[in-house]
This record gives structure tokens, sequence and C-alpha cells, in this order.
């Protein structure tokens, strides 16, 4: 797989919602704090989205996706000047299709999903992402547009599996979204994401994803990207904000963690698995990176945890869920 096709299976983002609301007249939604990754669109109409800590708000028009992904509360209207309402309080009427029809609907129509992430490594992901993501150009709207589509039919005329469909069809949306969002190569953004906008960086990353267990080098890594290793080096840290190393280290660690939570291997086979000589000096790389040892990551993500976990998320109730 490629890097991000990497990292989003390995973070395991799944849709445990997918809706939307229809609107018309004057109106003003308010939306929590929430963990993890929101991705919508506007099927028609148009709207004022505003993020908390974001100065300006953000004016919607059809087809447009946004990505929200620092958890801030958000509101969208009709009117940013309009005072707001709760949200959970709208979304109560919400159909099985986890459609809201507000004043009779008609005049903005907006579905997407939000996805929870694993918790222990979403911060390699969602850290250095602004707190919106928002694509709006007629070539972007132009690749989302069958899914949007389908989508809005699936929960506008539930079915029989419905509910899943429009789950994988949002994640769908989440993946175009990011690949998107890298095609315009944003030049201002500093993580490996922005990174693999750049043909040179994302050799020497999808290198390292491809053979994480390979004794790499800064040469090695500097031949794969066709530069010198001084300007390699030089480039990767002011690209990705790491050292290669670090990096290296830091993508080992998550593959680590995910195998302690999905896996019953020794840690010893996946120390050598990884690159490591020994098991001891695996569990000190694992404890620089992820701030506990291997033994006490695989207790915190015991199943009774895992159930608790579970419990917390099936006992929301839908209107807390569905909105947005």
């Amino acid at each position: 797989m490629d890097p991000l096709s990497d990292v989003l299976s390995l973070l395991k983002p799944r849709s445990y919602v997918g809706g939307g609301f229809d609107a018309a007249g004057e109106w003003s939604f308010q939306f929590p704090q929430k963990d993890g990754i929101k991705c919508h669109a506007v099927i028609s109409g148009e709207c004022w989205l505003s993020v908390d800590g974001v100065a300006d708000p953000v004016h919607l028009k059809p087809g447009d996706c946004f990505l929200l992904a620092s958890g801030r509360p958000i509101r969208l209207a009709s009117d940013a000047a309009l005072t707001p309402v709760d949200a959970a309080t709208v979304y109560s009427t919400a159909t099985n299709g986890g459609i809201v029809s507000y004043n009779g609907g008609g005049n903005c129509f907006i579905i997407g999903g939000h996805f929870i992430l694993d918790e222990s490594q979403s911060s390699f992901l969602l850290g250095m992402l602004p707190p919106i993501i928002h694509l709006r150009t007629q070539s972007d709207k132009a690749a989302l547009r069958w899914s949007l589509e389908r989508m809005s039919q699936e929960l506008r005329e539930p079915q029989p599996g419905g509910s899943l469909v429009a789950q994988q069809l949002a994640y769908m949306m989440l993946v175009l979204a990011f690949r998107l969002y890298l095609s315009e190569k944003p030049g201002d953004g500093v993580g490996w994401l922005f990174a693999l906008a750049d043909k040179q960086m994302a050799a020497a990353i999808s290198a390292m994803h491809e053979r994480p267990s390979y004794r790499w080098t800064l040469q090695a890594l500097a031949q794969r990207a066709g530069m010198s290793r001084t300007a390699f080096t030089l480039k990767f840290k002011a690209t990705v904000g790491s050292s290669a190393m670090d990096y290296l280290a830091r993508w080992r660690m998550l593959l680590a963690a995910d195998r302690l939570e999905n896996s019953s291997d020794p840690i010893s086979v996946m120390a050598l698995s990884l690159g490591y000589e020994s098991e001891s000096a695996f569990s000190t790389a694992f404890k620089r990176v992820m701030g506990c040892s291997p033994r006490q990551h695989s207790r915190n993500r015991n199943p009774d945890h895992l159930s608790r976990n579970a419990a917390r998320i099936a006992g929301t109730s839908r209107a807390e869920v569905v909105a947005a």
C-alpha cells in the first residue's frame, strides 16, 4: 500500500454515523466539541461554517466538501450572525437514515460522516492538519460527485444494508478528500502528510513504509529520493518536521502498537520483524516513542478496556451521534 493508505488503515477510522440535514429559512446549529474527523459535503444550497478559534467563517457552496480534524466546536448557519441553537435538540428528530428536516427543508442539504480514530495513534495524523480543510474547486467537486450523490440517495431512501453502504461511502469520501487536499500541494504545511506531495520525500517515506524492518541509513534513503545525503537530511527535517530516523522509529512503533493490540505475537518476534536485534532494544525504543513499555501498552488495551470503550460508544444517544 501507499503511505496514506498505510496510515489510515492503521488508524482504523470508522464512520459510526452517516447523516445530515435539509434546512430552509433562517437557521443556525451549534455542534459541540468531538474527537475524530468530520467529513461533510454540501449537496445543494449554501451556508456558513464557523469553527471555534478560527477568525473568519467559511462560505460553503453546492459541491463543497470540508474536513474538520481538530475536534473543535463548530457552527453551521444560513447566516453567520444568527444566534445558534443546540444541534442535539434539532437532531433528535432525525429519520432512520440520519437526516434532519428543518423548517420543511429544501434550501440547504448537507451530508457526511464522523470518524473515530484509534486514540493511541490518532495524533500522528491529526496533529499536523489545519482546523478546516475546504475543498471547493470544480475538479474537486467532480471527483467527489458520485460518492456524494450515492450517499445522498442511501440516506434519503433507506434500503436493507443502507447504513453500511452509507458508512463505506463516507469512508471513501474521507480518503478522496485527503487525496484531493494533497493534490493541491499545500506549501505551508509541515508533516509527513504534506511531504507526500513532494516526489522526493514521498519516495523516501514510501521506502520506509514498504520495508520497515530494513536497516535504513540516511545514505540509502537519500538515494531513494535522488538526493545527496546532506540535502536529503535538511529537506526531510524541514518538510516532515522530524529527522528521517525519528520518522522511521515512529512508524515502526505505530506498527508495533497495532500488533500488540491485534495479534498474539511474542514481543521478541515483533522486535525482529521490525528491525531490532533484541527485545530489550525494541522495548527501549517503544517506550521512548509511545511513552510506555510494550507490556504496559498491551495492558492498557486489554479486552475489558476495549469493552468499556465500545459500551461508551454504543451508549451514546442517536441525537448525540448524528449531530455531525
